[in-house]
């Protein structure tokens, strides 16, 4: 089993590095020099462990499922909707005054600010990250909930586009995932990296880590009525919606099939190009 490790941090954090993982390479490996077979064979195979996977420290990996359980804690408490905008200082200061969360440990926060501020591309992902501030904050002006949905939408360019795709086909598409804030995005992928024994790439595969994921500035996704988990697999390509949507032009795709961003192919995930003042919000 191969690893990587050296995470150089952002002046955010601290002008020092940390080590996610035994180092036994230093440079950055970019899918476009590597062996392509190799390649397309990780992100094909997402779900999998690879020889050069990076893990998290046992000490890093206890320090994580801690913060997954305090964040669960965090959303029974505020509700899935509230916490889908929740930002960090406000999840810190929950954690520090509810006794049914309980405060963030030096040691968690640590970390967490850690992994935030960590380049991802070490571990695989490529991708380009528009939040890059872990205070980042979603400015609660600027989205708007749909009905029925349980997710919301950043106003202008990402509302109108959805509201054109459900103009186009009706009550069968719904709107399965929204607006994220760095917190939401840092459940997702740690809960992720739990499911993977630790292994940052394979969860970086499927989930983009906090801070990378457009969906804190103006992506969404979309799926089939009725079909469940399986509107986030490749299932959701036999659906009525996706010829549906593939037929009428709207499959602006983050993530195509055999990308190079370190990521499997999500035909659900819509993208939306937003100006370049609007990214890094605060």
């Amino acid at each position: 089993m191969g690893t990587l490790g050296t995470f150089a941090l952002g002046e955010e954090a601290c002008a020092d590095s940390i080590t996610l993982a035994a180092s036994r390479k230093t440079s950055t490996p970019d899918p476009r020099d590597d062996d392509m077979n190799t390649y397309l064979r990780k992100v094909r195979y997402f779900n999998e462990d690879h020889t050069d996977d990076v893990f998290l420290k046992e000490e890093q990996f206890q320090l994580l499922q801690s913060a997954v359980k305090r964040f669960q804690r965090i959303q029974n408490l505020i509700g899935f909707g509230n916490f889908y905008l929740l930002d960090f200082d406000h999840a810190v200061n929950i954690a520090r005054t509810q006794t049914s969360v309980g405060p963030f440990t030096i040691e968690e926060l640590s970390f967490l600010e850690q992994l935030f501020y960590a380049s991802a591309s070490e571990y695989g992902f490529y991708g380009e990250k528009p939040l890059r501030n872990l205070t980042d904050r979603i400015p609660m002006q600027e989205v708007i909930k749909l009905p029925g949905t349980g997710n919301f939408l950043f106003r202008g360019q990402p509302e109108a586009l959805y509201l054109h795709i459900r103009k186009e086909l009706g009550d069968q598409v719904v709107l399965t995932s929204g607006v994220r804030s760095v917190i939401k995005q840092f459940q997702l992928f740690m809960t992720k990296v739990v499911e993977s024994n630790g292994n940052l790439s394979r969860a970086s595969r499927s989930l983009a880590p906090p801070g990378y994921s457009y969906h804190g500035v103006s992506d969404f996704d979309v799926g089939q009525v009725g079909f469940g988990a399986y509107n986030f697999t490749e299932r959701f390509i036999s659906t009525p919606v996706f010829k549906r949507l593939k037929d009428l032009g709207y499959l602006r795709l983050r993530y195509p099939r055999d990308n190079l961003l370190g990521v499997r192919f999500e035909p659900w995930h819509i993208k939306v190009n937003v100006a370049a003042d609007s990214i890094g919000r605060v």
